[in-house]
């Protein structure tokens, strides 16, 4: 399993659990440092925790414009400030800006060559260009900064493994009669195939290495989440609600959009075609989503109801637990959502 990097013991409880909260994934998955050593905390000067805690509710709330911003405000005093500098990477990586965190990232192992960490997540990036090379040779840097470093260790393995695979699959080009090649190629592919599941996060993560070097397929259109059966109206809307879920975690366009009613209230009085192309933009790209909804509550009256529960997000890159909120009312025999909150 995959530790979270220490944060220096300067922060405040609430600032420490930005690291915690986010998470990493199976061992196929490269992993993204979230927190600079705690060596350097004596070397700069720390940013206050409530700029801290500020950046890291928006993180939690998705807001990640606003937290960049907050960021950059932060930094325009203190350019020089590692920690920032680092979240802003990372927020950078979850926004899907690779070009700009590779830029934040390469700028801090310069002005930091001592930190491992910055060195391990232009690595991560890097294998999502499938530019394996590059990658190799971040990590290498980022052990010989610090030896024992376990996540770098572990991701330059993945990296070896896909320079190999690509290696073997280019000797299977060159001579398909050769008996030895297959078996190993086969091997490779079997590895990385066997660690999608069963590992529980604990740091943040990027994309697969063994999924970048392919390129993005479009989906078939899927259908509409089914109908839930007309029946106990707590329960319908429970199963409403899981799969709004699943279309979520699935990438099922036209079942999650269809989930919420045409009179559906989006936040931060965007309009409706608005909101659906930034959920589209921030949900479409991303390798890998889960999206698990517990400690369901709901109260129903009449044809309106309220479902509250603990939803637990993770993504390529960032994990968020959160209570959310969703307002439904029922048209025909479906529940669509007409308001969603988080936090309450």
């Amino acid at each position: 399993m995959i530790h979270p990097m220490k944060t220096p013991s300067a922060l405040t409880s609430s600032v420490r659990g930005l690291a915690h909260s986010l998470v990493a994934a199976p061992l196929r998955l490269m992993a993204l440092s979230v927190a600079v050593s705690a060596a350097l905390a004596s070397s700069f000067v720390m940013a206050q925790a409530d700029d801290y805690a500020e950046v890291n509710r928006l993180m939690r709330a998705g807001q990640l414009t606003e937290a960049l911003s907050k960021v950059d405000q932060y930094l325009a005093g203190k350019p020089r400030d590692p920690q920032m500098r680092f979240i802003k990477g990372v927020i950078q990586t979850e926004g899907g800006k690779p070009a700009e965190a590779i830029a934040t990232f390469s700028k801090l192992t310069e002005d930091f060559p001592e930190l491992p960490e910055p060195y391990n997540n232009l690595a991560v990036l890097y294998a999502g260009q499938s530019q394996f090379d590059k990658a190799r040779a971040a990590l290498e840097m980022a052990i010989r900064t610090n030896p024992s470093y376990a996540t770098a260790h572990e991701n330059l393995g993945d990296v070896y493994a896909k320079l190999a695979s690509q290696a073997y699959s280019k000797a299977l080009q060159l001579d398909a009669g050769n008996p030895a090649v297959a078996p190993k190629l086969s091997l490779i592919r079997n590895l990385f195939a066997a660690d999608t599941k069963g590992v529980k996060p604990s740091a943040v993560v990027a994309a697969p290495v063994a999924a970048a070097a392919k390129p993005p397929v479009a989906a078939p259109a899927a259908a509409a989440p089914p109908t839930p059966a007309a029946g106990n109206a707590q329960a319908d809307v429970e199963a409403a609600v899981q799969a709004w879920a699943k279309a979520w975690a699935s990438k099922n366009m036209t079942g999650y959009l269809g989930a919420y009613a045409g009179n559906f209230t989006p936040p931060g009085g965007q309009s409706r075609s608005a909101w659906e192309a930034d959920r589209k933009a921030r949900i479409m790209p991303r390798n890998r989503i889960g999206v698990d909804v517990s400690d369901v509550t709901v109260s129903v009256t009449g044809d309106r109801a309220s479902a509250r529960f603990k939803q637990d997000y993770t993504s390529d890159s960032l994990s968020v637990t959160s209570r959310k909120t969703l307002d439904m009312v029922k048209s025909g025999n479906r529940w669509l959502i007409v308001r969603e909150s988080t936090g309450s």
